[in-house]
């Protein structure tokens, strides 16, 4: 049995049996170790090594979620939430709040967009945004797992198609592990293969929005109205200065020193010298911040792990020369099979940006062997990369969108973010991806 199937898929259903995840991916991690010939101490061994290539994305994470705890003192969060609040109306009209809806879903795509290319602050919009919208989603009774598809999209599909922030990163290393494989491309070109598969990415939103999570839901409200109206909506006009200052401090720092850690300290520091926080209550807040997004951290360094068990197996390799003896020449079948080894990987590891690495060292000889042109061929290995990102219990692009949703207890990260992203998302993917591989 191959390791890299054996692993995602123990750590799939534990994580549908409601397992935490960062036991799911530990156990994962070891049966996938055995199952790939590594002893138990090797196994262990190779998790251990592997956990440090994600430290500074935990620390990334804590230090974000200080500064959203920072950014809520400042009265913004407060703000956002008045102001929806005045669009929603206290009357009711069911006219209105269609309006509403339609209007808080697009403010958080456009948020979701913007924090991948724009501004690329990636998932540290989300704890400042959406735990104080909470009472809003639920006045206009939105479902949460419709506001996580809308998320997830935003935080995807703007890095598979535009070259620009994470969208540059992802591109660049797409770029980079084809030319050593042996395939030069051109960074331009990237935009256009990723194309159709990027309308993959838009059909399942478009499906999400207009039905399958059309329908009211409620939610119980009581611990939520105790969350957000603690300060009932107060804020002054100086703190919102004072936070857009921070952002755009953060933003700078992160953009100069290519480091979200020293980009969210930057933020926090404006915040201290705005004395929104004042000194002796500011380690319990900054603590309390940290807590929000340390599970996030967790994840990715277990994810890290794991990742590294799976890489030392070599069972990547075995997956793909199996898929090779059962295409047998076969371009279309070659794509399927290409684009389900992308899926498994990035299931397991959780990053997409991880994936790319590992499959295409492999998938650019296999392409050439099939004929493949060099457009399809980056169609396959994006598709391939970004395939998982959406539905994968490790991911940090569904660990954002469940840290914000479920503030309250609400939301549940395997059944009302993985499950519905998974479906939503990963099946067109595969379907696009497929078609722009034999189209391109």
């Amino acid at each position: 049995m191959n390791a890299v199937i054996v692993a995602v898929f123990i750590m799939l259903v534990l994580s549908l049996l409601r397992v935490n995840v960062v036991l799911a991916l530990i156990i994962g991690a070891i049966a996938g170790g055995l199952t790939g010939g590594l002893s138990l101490s090797k196994t262990i061994e190779t998790f251990t090594a592997g956990l440090g290539n994600s430290a500074e994305v935990a620390v990334s994470y804590a230090l974000l979620g200080g500064f959203a705890v920072a950014i809520s003192k400042t009265g913004l969060p407060d703000a956002i939430v008045s102001f929806v609040l005045k669009l929603v109306g206290a009357d009711g009209e069911n006219k209105k709040k269609k309006y509403s809806k339609a209007l808080i879903l697009f403010i958080i795509l456009l948020m979701s967009c913007f924090s991948q290319n724009l501004i690329p602050i990636h998932i540290a919009f989300i704890p400042i945004l959406i735990p104080p919208l909470l009472k809003v989603l639920n006045e206009l009774q939105i479902d949460r797992r419709l506001v996580a598809s809308v998320t997830t999209f935003g935080l995807i599909t703007p890095y598979m198609w535009l070259p620009t922030g994470f969208g540059d990163i992802f591109h660049e290393i797409l770029q980079t592990n084809m030319a050593e494989a042996g395939l030069k491309i051109s960074k331009a070109d990237i935009p256009n293969a990723m194309f159709i598969p990027s309308m993959g990415m838009v059909a399942g939103l478009l499906i999400a929005v207009f039905f399958t999570y059309r329908k009211p839901r409620e939610y119980n409200q009581s611990l939520q109205i105790a969350l957000t109206n603690e300060k009932n909506h107060t804020f002054s006009k100086l703190g919102i200065i004072f936070a857009l200052l921070a952002v755009i401090s953060a933003l700078i720092v992160q953009l100069l020193l290519d480091s979200m850690i020293f980009g969210a300290l930057a933020g926090i520091v404006v915040i201290y010298l705005s004395g929104a926080i004042k000194l002796r209550e500011s380690d319990a807040l900054l603590t309390e911040g940290m807590k929000m997004m340390a599970f996030i951290g967790f994840v990715m360094l277990t994810a890290s792990g794991f990742a590294n068990v799976i890489n030392e197996t070599g069972h990547v390799q075995l997956l793909v020369e199996k898929s090779v003896r059962l295409i047998d020449g076969n371009q279309g079948l070659g794509a399927f099979l290409m684009l389900l080894v992308g899926l498994l990987v990035t299931m397991g590891i959780g990053s997409s940006f991880s994936t790319i690495p590992i499959i295409a060292t492999i998938f650019v000889p296999l392409c050439s062997e099939l004929g493949f042109s060099p457009m399809a061929t980056i169609a396959i290995i994006g598709a391939a990369g970004a395939l998982g990102d959406a539905g994968s219990p490790s991911s940090d692009s569904t660990l954002g969108p469940t840290s914000g949703l479920n503030a309250d207890g609400n939301h549940n990260h395997i059944w009302d973010t993985c499950v519905p992203t998974f479906l939503h998302y990963n099946i067109p993917l595969i379907i696009f991806g497929w078609i722009a591989a034999m189209v391109l």
